[in-house]
């Protein structure tokens, strides 16, 4: 099922079932063989795949269409070399993503990679309200040729979207996609304890409720609870597309409306969305001006955990319901209580024994978490050729968002009812509504010449990009909530404020405004000879407003040359239908000086950092006073990364094709805390300091096995190395376990190293600073890793596979070289945590004992027990390899339908994170992230679907 985007020298191109035809100038339609690959490029330029300088791919819609991913980042991860796509949450319309081109080029700053949909640069980095089934392609450009036409905000590269339209000469088509999936919560490897097993190590420690028991009694003990069974479930989703495109001679229109309704696999978390889009293009009669307008609406809702967004509660075992199925006491029967009243009535503020009970009643309504999201996206375009070879053209557009999060502890539920008894109050509870509103303008315009002398063809175009951003928030809070008239969001059962106790029932409010924007002015020029050499060049002159006037504006560009030797004549009767080298160089800019929050504008965070700002604050007496929040530093400027690039393009006989590309990437001037005297009570201030080098190798190649009438299969493979190095830094700080030091990798891991069990008492041992052995570590014994939960190899691969109407799909994942810390395995290795009533790993059981001297677990009461925490000792790999999607259907033909008033029908069934292969104990090893903890792991998904078009 991989269709890509062709363009076809026989006229216009379109798409029927898996065959790709030419319409001609008649009404036949014939197969054509000599076809090209379009290349997207910025700023709505296309190329041919001959023809490009730069070093980008691109994934078309069969890749992302049918799949139950609510982000079309999710459907990225394994397509294609060079990008790195991890999904830090399994949260249904989670934002929290992991998204690398060639490594991360910033240490402080944003890794994020510019995105553009439709020609518009968009303020979103997670798209949750854009429908996938929407999207025609989704194109990673990556070398300084590629990106420095965006300059500003490319550093880390770009993503272009392109959604879909309709075509000219096209009579009325109506498309329905429908798709049910049902996902599951994945296991841990850790050995935990069931419900005697926990009692019997408890025992053993001589401590918690397992030390009250006799052994008779633990031996018969009948509870043993499930708990993923209390936190988990089965989530059910749908999903519902309609499609309708049509044309005539000068205009088209493609109109879609979609729903979607997801749950997760953690009980009170769901998603919601309806999308609504309509692409019109049209053009006069003589086709020298031509016009399209774009909307797209989304709206959404979700129920999430308050982990998703509060990190203040990573590690807290009372509010993070992520711990439940883990942690919870297994010889402990599931809570009794109907609401967080009756088990405060039963418990008290007795919460260390009924940490399960106290999650339970989180998810069953104690704790409600909220979001809304409206998303508009509009524009329009214009182009007209005042010539054959000159034309004028703009491009306006607007992105607005406004996002509700509405946040409450109810009244009802147990941790409200035991602060508000903590402070001696008759009600507790408190309702947050947070609205943000966000709006992007963006207009582009521009100038092109395009002219072709005998073999010389020339394009060259100039352009002007503004960008204007009003980004607003606000936040109240209400304290204290009547239970008996109190509903979520409702605004009612609020507690009036009493001056007599003004710290209980007080409410508050906040509000801000940020203002940002960004000018661009440059120049791009093309040149080709006979199809066999080109060149290409951009020069970009961008200003932020986050600089002073003196920093404000920098110079980007880049230049790219090309030979297509399959065009010399010595290559005639080669059978390369493509064998191109390309090489380019240049540079681009980075202003985000930090990494933004789910939800956040990138233009819009730390918008004042040249700026002394100040902050009112209650000072003596409470008399109003005034604190620095911000230093200003004036000689603040861009990151700046310079890229060089050479590639290797290659088709032959259509049997083997892809690429192969080696790049080098240094960022400049990072934006790092340039450390000060504390005199002023300022330690540190954002400024330029830092070299950091990102060096690899990218590679695809897809064999087309078969290729008859009735039979196709081809297998691909793609592939990336990357490895990133801090070449100088002049306020290295190597006080922590993870570190960035000067000539390793970013967010290296620290540590000493674990030798095992002394077999002699049952401690542990290190290895010191000096190469012996030591029970007793300290943090000056720890050593540079050389490891970070950075991947250095990454990639996919499969087979797609056809046989008359059978089709059969695959892709598999996987990373290689990337370390993770694994809090939670640590946890539940740790006997203390069996004495406080938290499960543990059924090992303890073979801890060591006199009897028992040869064990790799330490004694339950180690003597040095806690010292493993600076250690090696639960720093595991991450890699895998995981099959991400597989897709078994059968697509009917209009013949074997007969007299049904439809044209074709496709039915499937598919999975999504079917099987994962893996070293890694916890639940995901996807993450990219230093700590094993607050992660909601990816669900596998079982789908069914169906296609029908009329």
């Amino acid at each position: 099922m991989n269709v890509k985007l062709r363009v076809i020298t026989a006229g216009v191109l379109f798409f029927t079932g898996q065959a790709v035809l030419a319409q001609k100038k008649t009404n036949d339609s014939t197969k054509e063989v000599k076809i090209e690959e379009v290349v997207v490029l910025g700023y709505s330029k296309t190329s041919t795949k001959a023809k490009s300088t730069t070093s980008s791919v691109t994934v078309g819609s069969e890749t992302l269409e049918n799949r139950p991913n609510i982000s079309v980042l999710n459907s990225i991860q394994g397509t294609a070399p060079g990008i790195v796509v991890n999904s830090a949450s399994g949260s249904p319309g989670s934002g929290k993503f992991n998204i690398l081109i060639r490594g991360m080029s910033s240490l402080n700053g944003s890794t994020d990679p510019l995105y553009v949909v439709d020609g518009v640069i968009t303020s979103g980095s997670q798209f949750r309200n854009l429908n996938s089934y929407d999207i025609e392609t989704f194109s990673i450009l990556k070398d300084a040729q590629a990106t420095a036409i965006y300059g500003n905000r490319a550093a880390n590269g770009v993503v272009v979207i392109t959604t879909k339209g309709g075509r000219f000469n096209s009579g009325l088509r109506v498309s329905y996609d429908a798709l049910t999936s049902f996902s599951t919560f994945p296991k841990t490897d850790y050995n935990m304890s069931s419900g005697r097993q926990m009692l019997q190590v408890q025992k053993n420690l001589k401590s918690g409720f397992g030390n009250t028991k006799t052994q008779d009694e633990i031996d018969n003990w009948a509870i043993d609870t499930d708990w993923n069974k209390q936190f988990t479930k089965v989530g059910v989703s749908q999903q519902h597309n309609l499609a309708i495109t049509g044309g005539g001679e000068n205009i088209n229109n493609y109109l879609s409306l979609g729903y979607l309704d997801s749950e997760g696999t953690i009980k009170s978390t769901d998603f919601k969305r309806f999308t609504l889009r309509n692409n019109l293009n049209g053009k006069s009669k003589d086709g020298r001006l031509t016009f399209g307008s774009i909307i797209g609406l989304g709206y959404s809702k979700r129920n999430q955990l308050d982990d998703e967004t509060n990190t203040g509660i990573a590690g807290n075992v009372l509010q993070n319901p992520l711990f439940g199925g883990v942690l919870s006491p297994t010889y402990v029967a599931p809570s009794p209580y109907a609401n967080g009243q009756e088990l405060f009535n039963a418990i008290g503020q007795s919460s260390a024994a009924n940490r399960a009970y106290i999650l339970q009643d989180n998810i069953n309504g104690g704790i409600k978490n909220r979001f809304t999201e409206l998303s508009i996206s509009a524009n329009a375009n214009v182009n007209y050729k005042l010539t054959d070879w000159l034309s004028v053209g703009n491009r306006t557009g607007i992105e607005y968002k406004e996002y509700e999060r509405i946040f409450a502890r109810s009244p009802q539920g147990y941790l409200a009812i035991s602060v508000a008894t903590g402070q001696g109050a008759k009600y507790g509870g408190f309702e947050q509504f947070t609205t943000t509103q966000d709006l992007t303008f963006n207009n582009i315009t521009n100038i092109t010449f395009n002219k072709t002398f005998g073999d010389h063809t020339i394009s060259a175009a100039a352009y002007m990009d503004y960008i204007k951003a009003h980004v607003m928030t606000n936040q109240q809070v209400q304290n204290g909530l009547n239970p008996l008239q109190w509903s979520f969001g409702a605004g009612t059962g609020y507690i009036p404020f009493n001056p007599d106790t003004p710290n209980i029932y007080r409410p508050t409010v906040s509000a801000s405004k940020i203002t940002a924007g960004t000018l661009a002015y440059f120049g791009t020029v093309d040149y080709d000879y006979k199809d066999k050499y080109g060149i290409s060049g951009v020069v970009r002159r961008d200003g932020s407003y986050r600089f002073l006037p003196t920093n404000r504006w920098e110079t980007f560009w880049s230049a790219a040359v090309r030979w297509n030797i399959d065009k010399e004549d010595f290559m005639e009767n080669s059978g390369f239908r493509l064998l191109k080298i390309r090489a380019s160089i240049g540079t681009t800019g980075n202003q985000n000086l930090g990494i933004s929050a789910n939800n956040q504008n990138p233009l819009a965070l730390l918008p004042n950092n040249f700026l002394d700002l100040y902050s009112g604050v209650s000072g003596y007496q409470n008399l109003l006073g005034y604190n620095f929040v911000n230093l200003s530093n004036p000689y603040l400027k861009w990151e700046q990364v310079k890229q060089s690039n050479i590639g290797l393009d290659y088709n032959y006989k259509g049997i083997v094709e892809g690429s192969i590309d080696y790049y080098q990437k240094r960022t400049t001037r990072m934006f790092n805390d340039l450390q000060r005297s504390a005199i002023t009570g300022t330690y540190s201030f954002r400024g330029n300091d830092g070299i950091l080098d990102n060096k690899g190798i990218e590679g695809l190649i897809r064999y087309n096995a078969i290729k008859t009438e009735n039979t196709k299969l081809s297998v691909f493979v793609n592939a990336s190395y990357n490895s990133n190095k801090i070449v100088s830094m002049s306020n290295e700080d190597l006080s922590d376990d993870i570190v960035n030091a000067i000539g390793g990798p970013a967010s290296q891991y620290q540590l000493y190293q674990y030798l095992g069990v002394n077999s002699a008492n049952g401690n542990m041992l290190f290895l010191d600073k000096n190469g012996n052995s030591t029970e007793t570590p300290t943090s000056a014994d720890r050593v540079l890793t050389g490891k970070s939960p950075y991947a250095k190899f990454t990639g996919g691969f499969g087979f797609n596979f056809q046989h008359k109407g059978w089709f059969l799909d695959t892709l598999f994942s996987f990373q290689q070289g990337g370390y993770i810390y694994d809090n939670l395995y640590s946890w539940v290795m740790n006997p203390n945590y069996a004495a406080n009533n938290i499960n543990v790993s059924s090992n303890l059981l073979n801890a060591w004992t006199p009897q028992n001297t040869g064990s790799d677990v330490p004694a339950l009461r180690a003597a040095n027990a806690g010292l493993d925490g600076s250690s090696d000792r639960f720093l595991y790999k991450s890699d895998f390899i995981r099959l991400k999607n597989i897709s078994l259907g059968y697509s009917f033909t209009k013949e074997q339908l007969g007299q049904l008033p439809v044209r074709g029908i496709k039915v499937f069934v598919q999975a999504e994170n079917l099987y994962t292969w893996s070293d890694w104990k916890g639940f995901d090893p996807e993450p990219i992230t230093n700590y094993s903890l607050n992660v909601y792991p990816n669900p596998r998904t079982v789908s069914v679907g169906v296609n029908v078009d009329f």
